[in-house]
């Protein structure tokens, strides 16, 4: 399904039940709504499930950058105001976790709870640096040119080496990224900063990463945790960035163990 907001056209799906409470999912960099498939099949009897493809990926529209946080979050708030949705659980990862940070702190009201996946609430300048050399190599080379190095930097060494079935399916969405969109999205990862207000978020909060995750290590995840009021924090080993997929069994355990404590 398709919602004109904010000058853009965004994909979306709703799948589960009607008249559980609202889980939104959100994607990382890169990715699109088929990030959550075994999530979405895991929780469809117990929650109304909402995917969407963020602004300059997946399905959605790729307007020129750059892009910003603040309107990510404001597509987000259409999006859930498009659908009919008055309070979500939050579940993203990446990206997406980045962005649960600023709507739990600008729009808590609207949350239920929040799950930041692989996620660190700031960016550092080698942080900020490695996404301008995204979008260097993709205006040099065209997405291609970051299919393996991102598969070498989102996954362990192990399952890369193993060629697991899951890196084909992401390999397939670097591909099919607009570079637009890419280069948008990275534009906004270069400002993110919400570790600074991180403890003004009182929705319940549970933050999840790979142990081998490169970008958002278990320290800073760790430490985000400590700074949210009661927030817990789970390390799932034998993963890297993309930790639903590398290692589903623990990632799904600790999602549903969240929910069903709440």
């Amino acid at each position: 399904m398709k919602a004109d907001v904010n000058g853009i056209s965004i994909n979306y799906e709703v799948s589960g039940t009607d008249g559980k409470p609202w889980i939104t999912f959100a994607h990382a960099l890169c990715n699109n709504l088929t990030l959550w498939d075994a999530q979405a099949a895991l929780l469809k009897d117990d929650f109304h499930i909402l995917r969407y493809d963020i602004r300059g990926l997946g399905a959605s529209s790729a307007p020129q950058g750059p892009y910003g946080f603040p309107m990510l979050i404001a597509d987000a708030v259409a999006l859930l105001d498009h659908v009919g949705i008055d309070k979500t659980h939050w579940c993203g990862l990446s990206i997406g976790g980045m962005m649960g940070y600023g709507m739990a702190q600008q729009h808590g009201d609207r949350l239920l709870s929040l799950i930041a996946c692989d996620s660190r609430p700031d960016a550092p300048p080698d942080y900020q640096a490695y996404f301008q050399h995204r979008i260097d190599v993709a205006a040099e080379e065209g997405m291609e040119g970051l299919v393996e190095s991102t598969i070498s930097r989102w996954f362990t060494p192990e399952s890369v080496a193993a060629n697991i079935p899951v890196l084909d399916k992401v390999r397939a969405m670097i591909r099919g990224t607009d570079p637009t969109g890419h280069a948008g999205c990275c534009e906004a990862l270069k400002t993110l900063a919400f570790g600074a207000k991180l403890g003004d978020i009182r929705v319940p909060t549970l933050i999840i990463g790979g142990a081998a995750d490169k970008g958002a290590p278990p320290e800073a995840l760790a430490a985000a945790a400590a700074a949210i009021p009661g927030a817990k924090h789970v390390t799932i080993p034998a993963a890297g960035h993309i930790s639903n997929l590398e290692n589903p069994a623990d990632f799904n355990a600790a999602l549903k163990g969240f929910l069903e404590g709440l």
